[in-house]
């Protein structure tokens, strides 16, 4: 085994490997952006080096940085964990020229599977089953379109050289077909530095299955199962889990084994994942081979009991794999869920910000336990428009489906974040959403289910504002409603109960939800609280414990109503997370400050996020109509159209080609 271990990457997977490498007694090397300089696996890791700017292609992505960091190190082994260079040949050829050993397959592999269109030439001549489309070197559009109109709408464009759902898009007709061509090419180019595309029938009520293979440098190679990873938004994953339900034992082996051939057909070592396909009648179709380790390889974990990082730096190292087929088997059922930082009632378009508050339910790290989080960042840090906006995994356990689904419900329910939007409340519906429980999965679950997924905004429940309210008291000092039994003996004038001399004491509190303001008024008649959230007065008891500043435990009961919440407040921002749902108030207290003003942008059309300026479609003095696509952003290595929202005329485009906007910027004005 070699001693020193470099980490090509960041974020959890740079943390998570950095774990296992130093459990085996390796000495772990991190390199780091500008933006990462205080990142949490810089801190997990022995040593650190710098190796350029933010943006990934000055820095991650910069093969000869990470090579001569590892010189310098003294590594005499890289972990590329994935993206970036992970699935890079050029980087794998480079660090065996260097005599560095690359923790992954040969650049031969790679290459071979690299291009989608590629390893699907390759695959057809081993004779898996190919999902109908062209997979060929001409790019022209003309014939690309007459490919697609060959093939019948709708298909599916890809970038031949991608991966997580980037440069890619479902064609329905033939009207449409050159604008997202070239917005596919636009994207691929952008990450993946190649535009090739692939043209493919788009499959209705598909599943997307895959099968986890590892393979030594001594001929073994094994499949450690599936992975159902159906559930997605824009083609990326959302929500994985292990085994797949529905599975049957013939499928099962009949997709392991063909994983394996795929695998062997290459030369493959270390950890792949071959992508498949599936149709409700069964049929299965090769989609592409990842040649890295996945980001949703916990679940794997949790059902088979194996570390697959140790087995990574095991096999890199030239040990056989520890297991053979027959003696692989799993328990249990496994789920993972992404957690981002996101809107998921915005087109989940990403969040950026601080992560003022991050609470975590309780959990373990890697293999073993019920609950288990992979993580990259800490409260404190920074979500940057440079890098994914994953927050971290939350991974679960059960003995079955249903209690790994309800034992994921309540983990999100005890996870709290302030600072950005997340997709933890969506996460938690999608959970509990009847088509989910009953495994009625395919990759348009999210679309097919949005009226269930997406509930219109609801008015602030009595309850959240009464717990609101609490949380304000129990911030003052208040923290119990018989706070004025326990003041007895102290003089009355010092205690922070409400009690007057003769007399009613009243206070009310203006509590903002969206665009509806609510005024809740506490009474205090003798002894008895009472309070009103816009109805009838009802008996109010509160009981708070103020976990540290600006969080509390509240436990309430109004009228015959019990609640309990954890609130979290900053500023004049009040968030009740109480039965898996989250209800941010604003706090007006006219004896604080004044409310702050801000003008009305009037309806200007603004970015939804920072990001760059990548097409501008219109100029000053076009006519535009409602839904006409205006510019194009670029951020998180994502294209976001910007359109029109009503008939009219360009005034002024504030921008130009290549900019780099902040979030909120105002990009165009429209007479």
């Amino acid at each position: 085994m070699f001693n020193t271990l470099l980490i090509a990457n960041r974020g959890e997977i740079a943390c998570r490997v950095a774990a296992t490498a130093r459990r085996l007694g390796l000495r772990t090397v991190a390199v780091y952006s500008e933006a990462d300089a205080q990142a949490r696996h810089v801190a997990a890791c022995d040593v650190a080096i710098p190796i350029g700017g933010p943006e990934p292609r000055d820095s991650y992505l910069r093969g000869s940085a990470i090579l001569d960091a590892a010189r310098a190190a003294g590594a005499q082994a890289i972990h590329p964990g994935y993206g970036f260079l992970s699935e890079n040949e050029g980087f794998a050829q480079a660090c065996a020229d260097a005599g560095i050993v690359f923790v992954g397959p040969p650049a031969g592999a790679i290459a071979a599977m690299g291009s989608k269109s590629a390893a699907k030439s390759l695959m057809e001549t081993a004779g898996v089953p190919l999902v109908p489309g062209y997979h060929g070197e001409n790019q022209d559009p003309e014939f690309l379109q007459a490919q697609a109109e060959l093939i019948g709408y709708p298909v599916l464009i890809k970038a031949s050289a991608g991966g997580g759902g980037k440069g890619m898009r479902i064609v329905a007709s033939a009207a449409a077909f050159r604008e997202a061509l070239a917005s596919c090419k636009r994207e691929a180019a952008s990450s993946f530095g190649d535009d090739k595309v692939l043209i493919e029938r788009y499959l209705q009520k598909p599943r997307h299955i895959e099968i986890q293979v590892f393979a030594d440098r001594h001929g073994n190679c094994v499949y450690l199962f599936e992975r159902d990873c159906s559930v997605q938004r824009r083609h990326q994953k959302v929500i994985e889990e292990a085994p797949a339900p529905g599975m049957t034992d013939e499928r099962r082996r009949a997709m392991g084994e063909a994983a394996v051939a795929a695998a062997r057909a290459v030369g493959y070592v270390g950890a792949g994942t071959v992508e498949f396909i599936a149709e409700p009648d069964g049929r299965f179709y090769f989609m592409e081979m990842n040649t890295r380790l996945q980001v949703e390889h916990p679940v794997t974990e949790m059902i088979t009991g194996h570390d697959l990082v140790e087995w990574q730096l095991r096999v890199a190292a030239g040990e056989p794999l520890p297991v053979d087929q027959a003696q692989l088997a799993f328990s249990g059922h496994a789920i993972e869920a992404r957690i981002y930082a996101e809107n998921p009632d915005n087109g989940f378009l990403p969040s950026i910000g601080r992560l003022d508050v991050l609470n975590l339910p309780q959990h373990v790290a890697f293999v073993n336990g019920d609950v288990r989080i992979d993580g990259g960042v800490r409260e404190g840090d920074a979500i940057t428009p440079y890098y994914d906006p994953m927050i971290a995994k939350l991974i679960v356990r059960g003995d079955d489906r249903d209690q790994a689904r309800a034992r994921m419900a309540q983990a999100l329910e005890d996870l709290q974040c302030v600072g950005v939007q997340t997709n933890v409340a969506f996460l938690r519906r999608l959970m509990l959403d009847e088509a989910f429980a009953q495994a009625d999965l395919d990759t348009g679950l999210i679309e097919r289910r949005h009226d269930s997924l997406f509930p219109p905004p609801a008015p602030a429940s009595d309850t959240a504002c009464a717990l609101a309210v609490a949380a304000v008291l129990a911030g003052r000092g208040q923290t119990s409603s018989d706070a004025h039994r326990r003041a007895a003996g102290i003089d009355p004038w010092d205690a922070l109960d409400g009690w007057r001399i003769g007399g009613v004491y009243e206070r009310p509190f203006s509590l903002r939800h969206h665009e509806d303001t609510r005024t809740v008024l506490l009474r205090r008649v003798a002894d008895q609280w009472l309070c009103s959230a816009g109805g009838a007065m009802q008996p109010f008891e509160w009981r708070a414990e103020v976990l540290r500043p600006g969080q509390c435990e509240v436990r309430i009961r109004l009228g015959e109503v019990d609640a309990r919440a954890k609130v979290i407040t900053r500023g004049d921002r009040i968030h009740v997370h109480a039965d898996g749902a989250l209800t941010v108030l604003e706090h007006h207290d006219p004896l604080a400050h004044s409310v702050d003003e801000s003008s009305d942008q009037g309806g200007s059309l603004t970015a939804p996020m920072p990001g760059k300026i990548i097409s501008i479609a219109v100029k000053p003095g076009d006519t535009v109509k409602a839904g006409d696509a205006l510019l194009v952003m670029e951020a998180m290595k994502m294209e976001h159209t910007i359109q029109s929202p009503k008939d009219g005329t360009v005034r002024e485009v504030f921008f130009a080609l290549g900019d780099q906007v902040g979030d909120g910027a105002e990009l165009l004005a429209l007479d």
